[in-house]
């Protein structure tokens, strides 16, 4: 399975030759790369990264795409799982057609664009969270996080969170996103719920309590049974 989608190695370096990265630009979990002419787009799934380089250094096995930078740097695009990948759009039309399904951004949205999408969906509110369609941007850990910090069940119906806790979980989404964005992942730090969800006997960074875990989407949900008590009538 290649990690290029809808381009070969040759039109790849074709577009690319000669050019410059310029300001980059994130949009959710997509990563934008504009060279003043076509745009690399990058979508890291849950192992890829970019790592600068020495071209002497060796090449690691899962290095899928190579970018030399001048004589003395290298971009690596590195994914062990290869869920994502590459495209190349030529025109905004096609950036547009690709990021189509995508909500707004999570970190910029505004609050009143963010209440407005809980407060019309009925599905969980963790699957909502995570919901690209929703809001770009959160994954698992950040909605555990987030619905931690806020005191929310992660069960709780989307549509029935009040305004109060709506606002919060805007507040706590942002401060969350704009750490996570800095370290480069969710910081696994000792005062949040994710510096302590892997631990062999997980429990509360706040009161202590075991934590407890289940399967929501297909995906591992943490969350801690004192702190985020479930309203009557959910699981």
């Amino acid at each position: 399975m290649s990690v290029m989608h809808g381009v070969s190695v040759r039109r790849l370096r074709t577009a690319r030759e000669g050019r410059r990265f310029t300001e980059p630009e994130r949009h959710g979990k997509w990563l934008l790369a504009h060279t003043g002419g076509p745009t690399l787009l990058l979508h890291f799934g849950m192992t890829g990264r970019l790592l600068c380089a020495d071209p002497e250094d060796a090449v690691e096995p899962h290095d899928r795409v190579l970018f030399s930078l001048g004589a003395r740097h290298q971009l690596r695009y590195r994914d062990q799982r290869k869920l994502r990948g590459l495209w190349l759009a030529e025109t905004d039309a096609e950036i547009a057609a690709l990021l189509a399904d995508q909500g707004p951004d999570a970190m910029t949205v505004g609050r009143e664009e963010f209440e407005t999408a809980l407060r019309t969906h009925r599905g969980s509110l963790k699957t909502t969270l995570t919901d690209q369609s929703v809001l770009a941007g959160p994954g698992n850990l950040l909605a555990d996080e987030n619905l931690w910090r806020t005191r929310l069940h992660l069960g709780i119906r989307a549509s029935d969170v009040t305004a109060f806790d709506r606002r919060s979980l805007h507040t706590e989404m942002r401060r969350t996103l704009r750490s996570s964005v800095r370290a480069g992942l969710v910081p696994p730090r000792p005062s949040w719920l994710t510096g302590h969800r892997d631990d062999p006997d997980p429990s509360c960074p706040r009161c202590g309590t075991p934590l407890r875990r289940t399967r929501m989407s297909g995906r591992t949900a943490v969350w801690c049974p004192q702190c985020q008590k479930a309203p009557r009538g959910t699981s």
